[in-house]
């Protein structure tokens, strides 16, 4: 008995952080879930990448990493979690991936500092969808 009275504020913040969690619930499947997360995920290693060949100025590993995340990710998202999504959500998402697509074009010309400027813009564009959308 004495245990469980370790757990119950542990729980009960819990319960409390996602009560005041005020970011839209996407209301995702447990397989559209994993999907779309795995999503998120590359999209993170893309910017990872990303910075990397900046800093090794590589220019095809930069428009490499840029490609994984741009249209063909959009175009590869299941129909039913696009179904879902709400224009908000859409609003943000469409112009990232566009975003991505044009960083890949311009790794073939760009200086590195403003190859830097544009993925920080692209992460600010992560930073406001997560700011506004949650899948738990």
């Amino acid at each position: 008995m004495k245990h469980t009275w370790l757990l119950l504020p542990l729980a009960v913040a819990c319960v409390t952080a996602h009560a005041e969690d005020g970011r839209t619930n996407l209301n995702l499947s447990p397989g559209e879930r994993a999907v779309f997360l795995a999503d998120m995920r590359n999209m993170l290693a893309s910017v990872q990448s990303i910075m990397q060949g900046i800093g090794e100025s590589d220019r095809r590993k930069i428009a490499d990493a840029a490609q994984q995340s741009g249209n063909r990710m959009a175009r590869a998202t299941p129909t039913s979690i696009r179904a879902k999504m709400p224009q908000s959500f859409r609003d943000i998402g469409g112009p990232t991936h566009m975003m991505f697509e044009e960083l890949a074009v311009r790794a073939e010309t760009d200086d590195m500092d403003m190859l830097s400027r544009e993925t920080s813009e692209i992460m600010s564009k992560c930073i406001a969808c997560h700011a506004e959308f949650r899948v738990f």
